[in-house]
């Protein structure tokens, strides 16, 4: 099942499967979303969920329950099951 995700404040949207992760799903279609180590311990791609649910490939990311409970999420590791809504300003082109 596919499911949009609308990234704010560029505006910039894209579908994502729920077979892989929000960090793949945005690669996949051209847009690059600040990362590192891509496995949910470094943190550089966390971001604010601000609409719709996800789930973890992982059972303890590396989020503290109060960032969980304030919406912040790691989508190198998340799993869209949902449409969502993202607060991410880092997200570029990786055409250039």
């Amino acid at each position: 099942m596919l499911h949009s995700v609308h990234i704010e404040p560029s505006g910039i949207a894209f579908e994502v499967s729920e077979q892989q992760p929000i960090l793949i799903g945005a690669l996949a279609a051209g847009w690059r979303l600040p990362s590192s180590c891509r496995n949910g311990t470094c943190r550089s791609c966390i971001c604010r969920l601000r609409a719709g649910k996800i789930s973890y490939l992982i059972e303890w990311p590396g989020l503290s329950a109060e960032e969980g409970s304030e919406g912040w999420i790691l989508p190198c590791v998340a799993i869209a099951r949902t449409d969502l809504v993202l607060d991410q300003p880092g997200i570029a082109s990786v055409f250039g």
